[in-house]
């Protein structure tokens, strides 16, 4: 089990100095990401960032077309930079980029409610029993993670958490591994001005010290607040206490170091950001890229509904292919920014990219001219670490209903992402009722033909 860092008086005072001493804003992330490889607890090697579709994306338009049969909709096809691969007409910019990425069309799994499907994809398992499995972030950051940094082990990009909440937070593993939320509540729109706020949504909260307060004062707060919890956990040494003093030192790192300026997208070119995107999801994968080249291991960021919207995310049961059109156009220019981005720093080769959501759904176009949950025959993409572009897994049938080739559950996905981040899919962590658990379920099998050599 990993050991549970705790501020002395001596760390807060050197906090305090170096908090006073101001950060220059010119090439502070360089330098910080710098200093994470040359410090005691070094850079993880490999990071993670999770693409999140919240309500469950049409694979027939986006990723598994079916331009021949009625069941392919209004939409039509666009080729790819790889020959015999076609995508979605929306997804112009991911088609240049199909050499990154690899597109599996037969995933197969059998939960169609949003609440235990959320739970499943996020977690690798099914919602029953005593255990409370961990999310995908939980259980990759406690893995790739150091401790004691400036920064979170694993940051949420705004969240549905509403759905299932368990399915995003980090179970037996307990609350020191639980993600830093930023952004959740909606997908902001553009402010009186015309200038989007997606990026100030982004910011964490709470961190600069309270106003009126005389130099110093802060830190004798911290420090009573230290002496109390001490005399508070040699009574109760409980991991829940253990936790929660954890969190406070955290965000007193992130308040007095520099790492915070992370999630201030103001020090990136109006160039780069607006190849992002001025949307929330946009700005989510900038901030993502940043807190990756800062030695973050886990960032997600979630797509969930877009401006003039009434629809959940990807949960088009009306008006299917308005809705997939505008959000396409959000999804479009933020992956593939964020794939030239990590390519350009260098980190593209180190970092997994997962784009999935809960389930598919139906080739069946309904009466509302939308399409509903589906989960039998359905898509995801990675690319990235660990990833062999170019490519496409499995197959579904020519009408879409059926998984024609190369079944894929979701064990098996999450055993190929373990893998993809260097992690042992086998490895196993103790539970909250004692019983270990692997990464992936037992029984799972690497998806071998989506790894790079």
């Amino acid at each position: 089990m990993r050991s549970f860092n705790r501020l002395s008086r001596r760390d807060l005072l050197r906090l305090s100095t170096f908090a006073s001493l101001g950060v220059s804003s010119s090439g502070w992330l360089k330098s910080l990401a710098h200093a994470a490889e040359t410090s005691g607890n070094e850079k993880p090697k490999r990071s993670c960032i999770l693409l999140w579709m919240s309500g469950g994306p049409a694979q027939t338009d986006t990723f598994d077309p079916k331009p021949e049969h009625e069941n392919g909709g209004e939409f039509s096809t666009i080729q790819t930079s790889v020959p015999g691969i076609q995508i979605g007409e929306h997804l112009p910019e991911l088609a240049k980029r199909a050499g990154d990425l690899a597109i599996i069309r037969s995933m197969a799994t059998k939960e169609g409610d949003h609440s235990r499907a959320t739970y499943l994809m996020r977690t690798g398992y099914l919602p029953q029993g005593p255990i409370q499995y961990p999310t995908l972030g939980s259980v990759l950051s406690r893995e790739l993670g150091a401790d004691g940094g400036e920064l979170p082990n694993f940051v949420s990009v705004a969240p549905n958490r509403f759905v299932n909440p368990r399915a995003f937070g980090p179970g037996f593993l307990g609350p020191a591994y639980a993600p830093l939320v930023v952004g959740e509540g909606g997908a902001p729109g553009a402010g009186p001005d015309g200038e989007m706020n997606a990026a100030a949504s982004l910011q964490v909260r709470n961190l600069s010290e309270r106003e009126g307060l005389a130099s110093g004062q802060t830190d004798a707060r911290l420090s009573l607040l230290n002496l109390l919890e001490d005399d508070f956990q040699a009574a109760r040494p409980d991991i829940t206490v253990t936790s929660h003093r954890k969190a406070y030192e955290q965000a007193v790192r992130m308040m007095r170091g520099s790492a915070a300026k992370a999630f201030d997208l103001a020090d990136e070119s109006d160039e780069l950001r607006t190849k992002y995107g001025n949307t929330q999801f946009g700005q989510g994968c900038l901030l993502a890229r940043r807190l990756v080249e800062c030695g973050v291991p886990f960032v997600e960021v979630t797509l969930n509904a877009v401006p003039d919207q009434n629809v959940l995310g990807w949960d088009t049961h009306q008006n299917n292919f308005e809705s997939v059109k505008s959000l396409c156009g959000v999804l479009d220019p933020a992956w593939s920014t964020l794939i030239d981005d990590l390519k350009d720093r260098g980190l593209l080769d180190s970092t997994t990219i997962v784009w999935m959501g809960e389930f598919g759904r139906t080739p069946k176009i309904n009466e509302n001219n939308g399409r509903d949950h589906f989960p039998a025959a359905w898509s995801t993409v990675l690319c990235g670490g660990g990833i062999r572009g170019g490519q496409v897994i499995g197959a579904s049938s020519p009408d879409g209903m059926t998984v024609a080739d190369r079944p894929i559950n979701t064990p098996n996905l999450i055993a190929t992402v373990c893998k993809a981040v260097g992690l042992d899919p086998e490895a196993q962590n103790m539970s909250n009722i004692g019983r270990p658990i692997p990464l992936a379920d037992h029984g799972a099998d690497v998806i071998e033909e989506v790894l790079a050599g």
